[in-house]
């Protein structure tokens, strides 16, 4: 009886699944509710994720970043020289930082210059 239970909900999970692969549970669980309700199985979220877990069809998160940034290098590395300083007015003290945007055509890059007072983007330039 629980095997046919859980055959039953694993082929309206690949249904799904076939249609939207990187799906989560909860959402799943909401939108095979209604077929769950008709074949009048009773299953709730918590079993859901259970028997997901057992059939190993839950989703594995994506990396959320590509690391650009590799400190140790050869080259000079210029010591922080306003680490100890008390910024009261704009455009006293100006930060920079590059930021690397992925797109079609490969990595664009941004290059801001910012008033570390105000936070205003007083330049940029891109490539």
């Amino acid at each position: 009886m629980e095997f046919e239970r859980q055959v039953q909900v694993k082929h309206l999970v690949d249904k799904e699944r076939k249609l939207m692969p990187r799906l989560g549970t909860r959402k799943i669980y909401h939108r095979i509710k209604p077929h769950l309700d008709a074949a009048g199985l009773k299953v709730g979220r918590d079993k859901l994720f259970e028997w997901m877990r057992l059939y190993g069809l839950m989703i594995q998160p994506r990396k959320r970043y590509v690391q650009t940034t590799m400190s140790k290098h050869w080259m000079r590395k210029y010591p922080n020289i306003i680490k100890d300083m008390v910024i009261e007015r704009p455009e006293q003290v100006w930060v920079s930082d590059i930021t690397y945007i992925k797109t079609e055509e490969g990595n664009c890059y941004l290059n801001m210059i910012t008033d570390a007072f105000s936070r205003k983007i007083v330049g940029y330039t891109r490539r």
